[in-house]
């Protein structure tokens, strides 16, 4: 991004390697696995499974569903874990995936369908980038056919362009996933973000010195 990074990143470095193990436990347990750790609406609707709401965070779709989301919550969570501490980050983290999930289930809460996937807590952090650093821009690779080249994208740019790639979920690991990511919890998820980042961000904005940690 066009700002320079003060400290590592911990956490959000933390949360990618847990979801990535969790994947990969996905793989190997596929449907049963799913049922018993994606959030269902209507189990939570009557009080059962409530540990899911946390835990269906941490699953995945597809590859593209788990690789989009964790580049993007790279692209992103670094600057917010500067602006914030590691530990109030890690917090809002799952404040925004939490209510995320309750959106969801307060949308759909006959269904069946496992609701899963770190999407709202990545939009929740994408909304608070958005309000502290409206006119950031993010370092990417720009394809265009057989050129390939690294700039600057405005950071509203490539929060629209993750929006977009949320309609698509292919290559699902268990047929039970398909239509399970959940499509109503990212506009909470974000909104959640944007209007309550000034509660866990520093009070006094670090800046990085000359030895900063490297872009």
């Amino acid at each position: 991004m066009s700002r320079r990074r003060v400290h590592f990143p911990i956490a959000t470095v933390v949360i990618i390697v847990l979801n990535l193990l969790v994947w990969f436990l996905e793989l190997q347990g596929g449907d049963t696995f799913v049922y018993q750790w994606a959030a269902v609406p209507a189990y939570i609707r009557s009080g059962n499974g409530l540990i899911t709401l946390i835990t269906s965070m941490f699953l995945h779709g597809s590859w593209s569903h788990i690789l989009g989301n964790m580049i993007f919550l790279w692209a992103f969570g670094p600057a917010m874990e500067d602006a914030m501490n590691p530990f109030s980050f890690s917090v809002f983290y799952l404040l925004g995936g939490l209510i995320a999930m309750f959106a969801q289930v307060a949308a759909s809460p006959g269904s069946y369908v496992p609701t899963l996937g770190a999407s709202g807590a990545i939009a929740a952090v994408m909304g608070a980038f958005l309000v502290t650093y409206p006119r950031d821009r993010i370092r990417s690779l720009f394809f265009f056919f057989l050129f390939i080249r690294i700039t600057y994208i405005p950071a509203i740019l490539l929060i629209g362009f993750w929006f977009l790639m949320q309609l698509v979920n292919v290559g699902a690991v268990a047929n039970v996933q398909h239509g399970g990511v959940a499509y109503m919890a990212h506009v909470s998820g974000f909104l959640f973000g944007a209007l309550t980042v000034k509660l866990f961000r520093r009070k006094q904005p670090t800046f990085a010195p000359p030895n900063a940690w490297p872009r």
